[in-house]
């Protein structure tokens, strides 16, 4: 390896980790290998009980065949009574409908009766166990009616529901669907997270020869070869070499990480310029990313058993609904003796108790509200994000990347030679840096083409370990190195002026010429423009601003000082983040996390609320409920504002879905028959429909603030 490649900058914040001594030690039983599927939280609500293998094409295929299977039912059968104008029937019309219905029973019924099924297991009857019931009743009845009328041929004609049967499957399906494609997810968290790893690693034999090794196979001892560039495959200890490691990704650790002989490594993570042999310490579910994935895992499955809105309305008018339903059979068929009326009354209040607005009064607010978010910079991706958001205490943030840029600038650059300029000072510095890779190398290579500088020819560059690097430019010899270095050797500098830079959370490098102090540039990572604001928006709210953050507690002071967060918590690993998001909500708090990182995809799936910034990684990306295309901290506030319209619209759409049903379902069971008041099925059908054209209206009124 050259010098070049050990280069090791000054004022490097030494955090040397060591995973498995920051990971939970427990067995992940339940662990999901690298290509395993993930919990589908992005319907934490009805849609959740929905057959998890009707993904998004097969849902749009069933809704249009199940649309294709009712257009002749709609055409040949009346609407609770009343024919309609467009209506038709001719001999043996009634044959064809039975048919049609059952199979759009069968075929486009299966994910609502699924999902019941799923929500009757756990006990907990919600929206899918209200629809089930409102199309079994619809189909079961009708096919008795059609038996007695066609079949038994009674001289009372019984009226069938195929009519309804057939609306409220296909307009349930196209909500669903509405919302689905509302809230589509583009991945999954968890294989974002497997493609971190190579799918290969050079393994040394007992020679020091290479093999390539498909990753599975590599075992807990072995000795591989990373090069410069590559990712490290698992775990593991240095055991030869020296190089720079890129964690950012993985820990949020804003710098790279020098990694000397018995430093760990984490799989995952890039290696910088330097080659290096790695003895694996862990593979598999002992690895750290791996042990990461199970996080997020876990977190999505508890995420995923929240109750929505719309679910405790259906839970209740489910309860509702059979109680009245069954105690309206038993008076009537008490009061008149007749089962075709007693079955009648009983069939109509379960069928209005699952009105066809309720299966879109969710959807097409949630349909509109994520439009709207779209053209203001915001993906929603789960709606029980925007159903929680109104009741938020905290906002966790992690932050480089999220209230950071995320990559480091100069901030600063001084001369202390009348014979050096401020720009010749960059200049020498970018002299000896043009070849490195660092980001502190990066931030004065930009700063150079910033200002259009040019950059003298340097020779016999040498890294300085622990120092810095050193070289020749015009016969001169100059160093960039650190304040260790001017006090260790007695060189003077202003102190003062260090320490202000220091305290602002800069990174410092001076610069020598013959051992002389000519100058220093500083360098940070520069917070967002809109933190700030949106810190002061936050607490105004109400609402407490905590910072999460794997870099550094002198950095992340700094950071929290400037933008007046008091809750610092620093030097975390992911499954330390998701444990304080954890800790928060068991005191009773609503969580939101903000996040950009790999680190933070265990607590973006913990917490109440997860939001990734749009420039972050993917698997961040994926562990989210929303995402922030611009990156930019201060579209929280958007977001916020755009819930809180979004809940009040979906409020009011649950009262005009469902709660019409105040009133229609004692009608319909007739408990003012004696005034000489009944709903009958046609006008209880009018008043669905009116419902849900009220509905559909409401939720087209949305707006953002």
């Amino acid at each position: 390896m050259s010098n070049q490649e050990n280069h090791v900058h000054p004022n490097e914040h030494q955090h040397h980790m060591n995973s498995h001594d920051h990971m939970m030690h427990e067995d992940h039983s339940e662990h999901m290998h690298h290509q395993t599927e993930m919990t589908h939280n992005a319907h934490a609500n009805h849609g959740e009980s929905m057959d998890h293998s009707m993904h998004m094409g097969n849902l749009k295929v069933t809704f249009v065949v199940s649309l294709l299977l009712s257009i002749p039912i709609i055409l040949l059968s009346p609407m609770m009574g009343i024919n309609l104008p467009f209506q038709i029937t001719f001999p043996g019309s009634d044959w064809l409908v039975l048919i049609f219905a059952s199979i759009l029973f069968i075929y486009g019924g299966r994910p609502f009766l699924k999902g019941a099924k799923m929500e009757l297991e756990m006990k907990n009857p919600a929206m899918m166990t209200l629809i089930s019931l409102g199309i079994s009743v619809a189909f079961l009845y009708s096919v008795y009616a059609f038996i007695m009328n066609n079949v038994i041929k009674i001289q009372t004609h019984v009226m069938d529901f195929f009519w309804e049967l057939a609306t409220l499957i296909v307009i349930m399906l196209l909500g669903h669907w509405i919302e689905m494609n509302a809230v589509s997810r583009a991945g999954d968290a968890l294989q974002k997270m497997a493609e971190l790893l190579p799918s290969t690693a050079l393994v040394l034999d007992a020679s020091g020869n290479t093999k390539e090794v498909a990753l599975k196979d590599v075992q807990v001892g072995e000795k591989v070869l990373v090069k410069s560039g590559e990712k490290i495959p698992a775990d593991g200890k240095i055991i030869e070499g020296k190089t720079n490691v890129n964690e950012a990704m993985v820990t949020g650790e804003s710098k790279d990480i020098q990694k000397n002989i018995n430093d760990s490594v984490i799989g995952g993570s890039v290696n910088g310029s330097g080659t290096i042999i790695v003895e694996i310490t862990g593979t598999g579910e002992s690895g750290y990313l791996s042990q990461v994935m199970a996080l997020v895992s876990n977190a999505q499955k508890d995420k995923s058993r929240v109750e929505s809105l719309s679910d405790k309305v259906a839970k209740l008018l489910f309860y509702v609904a059979l109680c009245v339903g069954i105690g309206a059979f038993i008076i009537w068929l008490f009061l008149t003796g007749d089962l075709n009326i007693a079955l009648e009354r009983m069939v109509t209040v379960l069928i209005i108790a699952c009105p066809h607005a309720l299966g879109l009064a969710i959807p097409l607010v949630t349909a509109r509200s994520t439009s709207l978010g779209a053209k203001n910079g915001l993906l929603i991706k789960n709606r029980q994000a925007l159903e929680v958001s109104k009741k938020v205490d905290v906002v966790m943030m992690d932050k480089t990347g999220t209230l950071t840029e995320g990559n480091f600038a100069v901030t600063n650059y001084q001369t202390f030679s009348p014979k050096v300029s401020k720009e010749l000072v960059l200049t020498l510095m970018a002299a000896l840096e043009q070849n490195s890779s660092h980001p502190l190398s990066v931030g004065i290579l930009k700063k150079i083409d910033e200002l259009r500088l040019t950059i003298p020819k340097a020779v016999e560059v040498t890294n300085l370990p622990g120092i810095g690097i050193a070289g020749q430019v015009n016969g001169e010899d100059i160093k960039i190195v650190s304040i260790s270095y001017l006090n260790k050797h007695h060189i003077s500098y202003d102190k003062k002026l260090f320490e202000a830079l220091s305290n602002q959370g800069n990174s410092i490098s001076f610069l020598l010429v013959a051992e002389q102090n000519v100058g220093l540039v500083a360098q940070g990572d520069q917070i967002k423009p809109e933190s700030k604001m949106m810190i002061e928006k936050l607490k105004a709210k109400g609402i407490q601003p905590v910072m999460l953050t794997g870099d550094n507690q002198q950095v992340a002071s700094v950071v929290a000082k400037q933008l007046g967060i008091e809750d610092v918590h620093a030097e975390l690993m992911p499954d330390e983040k998701e444990a304080i998001v954890k800790s928060y909500k068991e005191q009773g708090l609503v969580v939101m996390m903000v996040g950009d990182g790999i680190n933070d995809a265990p607590s973006l799936a913990r917490a109440n609320i997860g939001v990734a910034i749009g420039a972050g990684t993917d698997v961040a990306i994926e562990s989210a409920d929303v995402i922030l295309v611009k990156s930019n901290p201060s579209d929280i506030l958007h977001f916020l504002s755009l819930a809180k319209n979004t809940q009040r619209k979906m409020v009011q759409n649950l009262w005009w879905g469902a709660g019409y049903n105040i009133v229609a379902i004692p009608l319909a069971a007739g408990f003012l028959a004696n005034c000489g008041i009944i709903l009958s099925p046609a006008i209880g059908a009018i008043l669905m429909s009116f419902s849900a054209v009220i509905v559909a209206i409401n939720a087209m009124l949305l707006r953002v603030d």
